[in-house]
């Protein structure tokens, strides 16, 4: 099985000093499971949801060849609430990828991240919400992070020593942590 991760810098796990972000941890996991496992991280920083989309597809091809099960992981948000990019854009961008991707694989979409700057933080729980009940519709797992991070104050906390956004370690520990144990990943990954 092979799974593109698709997104922005979160998902790329930029400040994490371990080069590992949430990907590579959530990865840790899933190979003591499933040896024959390969993953591409195609997380780019400041990347918003109209860049993805118009890269998303090309990217994922040449990496999912027919011949192997191949899966998609969307994840971003964050630069779009940064740069105040209405969240009916943001949503139009994530339905066509998402409808687009569920035509030829199994596609799981991972909840926006919080931000330390306390504007930015109430845009990204919007789009989170919002997030969810597209995937809802649209029958895509949703693994939600945002509410999960809020609660223990280690990725603000991270995120605020560093660059504002981005945690070290301990923060993208607890986001792997979230995402595997959700109900969405667990079946999806089953």
């Amino acid at each position: 099985m092979r799974i593109c991760f698709v997104g922005d810098s979160i998902t790329n796990g930029t400040g994490d000093p371990e080069y590992l972000g949430w990907v590579g941890r959530v990865m840790q996991h899933e190979r003591t499971r499933r040896t024959e496992l390969t993953s591409y991280n195609l997380g780019i920083r400041r990347d918003r949801s109209d860049q993805i989309r118009a890269r998303w597809r090309a990217e994922v091809d040449a990496r999912l060849p027919d011949e192997h099960e191949g899966r998609v992981v969307f994840a971003f948000g964050a630069n779009d609430a940064v740069q105040e990019i209405p969240p009916a854009v943001t949503l139009g961008h994530a339905e066509a990828m998402l409808t687009e991707a569920l035509v030829r694989w199994p596609v799981i979409m991972v909840g926006t991240a919080p931000l330390a700057e306390d504007r930015a933080l109430e845009r990204v729980a919007a789009l989170d919400e919002a997030f969810g009940a597209l995937c809802g519709r649209l029958r895509v797992p949703y693994a939600p992070v945002f509410a999960g991070l809020m609660a223990t104050p280690v990725w603000l906390d991270e995120a605020r020593a560093g660059d504002g956004a981005h945690p070290g370690a301990g923060g993208y520990r607890r986001m792997a942590d979230l995402i595997l144990a959700s109900d969405a990943w667990r079946v999806w990954m089953a």
